[in-house]
């Protein structure tokens, strides 16, 4: 594969400039990777709603101008010195977990995720809204031959936080797992937890996505605009596990009273408002509430090898880099189906 001349030809990026600021098309060198990365050249990156961290400079000591983009899907283009196991060609990802420090102490107990140091792609260093990047190693995921690019980058978040909560979520195979939105998580949550062998109870405000809820593999949509949804997981005979996945913790609230004995809620949504549950409600049927974040390299290679096994894939609007603005304010309205795309 030949190598592209770095220095002389200039690449796109899409970055913002300052906090708050909109997005600018800019050329910029392509970057040479050091010791221990790889230079990417990036086909594919979803637009996460995370990415207003950068936007908006939510996110404590982000340094500007800055690239973001953590669903990243690519081609290894350059191995930087050290870097054994992975081969130009290859095709890789690279999710929110970017890279951690190998030396804390949740590194030493193997808890990469919780490093100390991490770092997050997009954030701590250029993410994928350009077209190329460079990464660290431990970053990295082996992206499966069948699944495309543009399908590739949104499993790289969305796809392994959903993928991650479902399978550490205690519930067997024929329980009544409940997925709370059917939006860029939920959608795949909801696959997810049908090729798990749950029965599938999609959760969401409103009659309009129950053939979509029920196509992607829901055995029943409840519409808790209309109903007492919690109150319907009980008809059901309660959920061993839900999976809240839509920002509104008004709604999480109203949803925990349909957890089966020693069921679990699953809170993968992010809301600034905090969750109103009572002790009682959790010590009778010693009901859990707990959180899952995204997941290692490692998770995203077994959620995509899982997908391209069952068949489980986002729904996906793409835009062109040029176009990174025009996407992001799609993906941020909340009325795209379901996870926004830029392509290279």
């Amino acid at each position: 594969m030949a190598t592209t001349k770095v220095g002389i030809a200039p690449m796109k990026a899409a970055q913002i400039s300052k906090l708050g600021g909109d997005f600018e098309i800019v050329e910029r060198v392509i970057p040479n990777p050091t010791r221990g990365q790889v230079r990417i050249k990036v086909q594919a990156c979803g637009v996460c709603h995370s990415d207003m961290l950068v936007k908006e400079g939510l996110w404590p000591g982000i340094q500007y101008p800055r690239v973001p983009g953590h669903e990243v899907a690519g081609v290894i283009d350059e191995l930087g010195a050290e870097v054994t196991g992975w081969k130009k060609g290859q095709r890789v990802g690279v999710g929110w977990h970017g890279g951690q420090d190998n030396t804390c102490l949740e590194c030493r107990r193997g808890r990469f995720l919780h490093c100390h140091n991490a770092k997050v792609a997009g954030i701590s260093y250029d993410g994928g809204y350009q077209q190329y990047m460079v990464a660290p190693v431990e970053a990295l995921a082996a992206i499966p031959h069948t699944l495309s690019d543009a399908e590739a980058g949104p499993l790289l978040c969305a796809g392994v936080t959903t993928f991650n909560a479902l399978r550490h979520s205690g519930a067997s195979p024929g329980s009544l797992v409940a997925v709370q939105g059917v939006g860029g998580l939920g959608h795949l949550g909801i696959q997810f937890a049908n090729k798990f062998g749950y029965k599938v109870a999609a959760i969401g405000r409103g009659p309009e996505n129950s053939v979509l809820a029920k196509k992607l593999g829901a055995s029943v949509y409840i519409d808790s605009k209309a109903t007492n949804a919690a109150t319907e997981l009980q008809k059901l005979g309660g959920a061993q596990a839900i999976l809240a996945t839509a920002p509104s913790s008004k709604a999480m609230s109203e949803l925990i009273d349909g957890l089966a004995p020693t069921g679990r809620f699953i809170v993968v949504g992010i809301s600034p408002d905090p969750i109103g549950v009572t002790p009682l409600q959790l010590i009778t049927g010693e009901r859990a509430i707990q959180g899952s974040a995204v997941g290692t390299p490692m998770d995203s290679e077994d959620t995509m090898n899982f997908a391209e096994l069952t068949g489980v894939r986002p729904m996906i609007e793409t835009y062109p880099l040029e176009k990174a603005g025009e996407a992001y304010r799609r993906m941020i309205s909340g009325n795209a189906q379901f996870r926004v795309v830029l392509t290279m």
